[in-house]
């Protein structure tokens, strides 16, 4: 850590090299009825760790449990190994935001807020490390979950169609 120079009227601040000791993914299904996170990390995001995520989800549910997946338009959440689980498992649904609408799934919002919490404050040794403090950190949110109550505040700004000419 080395400390910046002060100019007038500017905060104090620190500089520091960040050394990446490595990548890992974070999956996450958000209950939008509770609140309540199921987490699980991974090397990579892979179709396979997708698959074994969401059998994870499955077996904390009753059984039979419908299950709706909101998520992104990545690759691996859309596999020939994706699509044989689904086949498997007719009680569980995908539906996937359009690009560049991450904010439409709830789940994002909590993302952001394990980002700030987390991992921008947070120094991280090992990556076993950071799956620590991030587990760590869901067990936490866990004892006290309350579902997201957002709603768009501001309705000039909502997209409206555009009538055929």
């Amino acid at each position: 850590d080395r400390m910046l120079p002060l100019s007038p009227g500017r905060a104090e601040s620190h500089g520091f090299e960040y050394k990446r000791n490595g990548t890992l993914s974070l999956f996450a299904a958000l209950n939008t009825a509770t609140g309540e996170v199921i987490g699980k990390t991974a090397p990579r995001h892979t179709s396979e760790q997708f698959v074994a995520f969401l059998t994870g989800v499955i077996a904390s549910q009753r059984p039979k449990q419908e299950i709706h997946v909101i998520c992104d338009n990545v690759s691996s959440h859309k596999t020939a190994r994706v699509q044989e689980f689904l086949q498997q498992h007719r009680n569980v649904r995908l539906h996937y935001t359009p690009t560049f609408t991450s904010w439409l799934n709830q789940v994002e919002n909590w993302f952001a807020r394990i980002q700030r919490d987390v991992i921008a404050r947070g120094i991280f040794t090992t990556l076993k490390d950071l799956d620590r403090k991030l587990m760590r950190y869901i067990r936490e949110h866990n004892k006290n979950p309350k579902p997201i109550k957002w709603k768009y505040d501001d309705p000039s700004r909502r997209i409206r169609p555009v009538p055929f000419q």
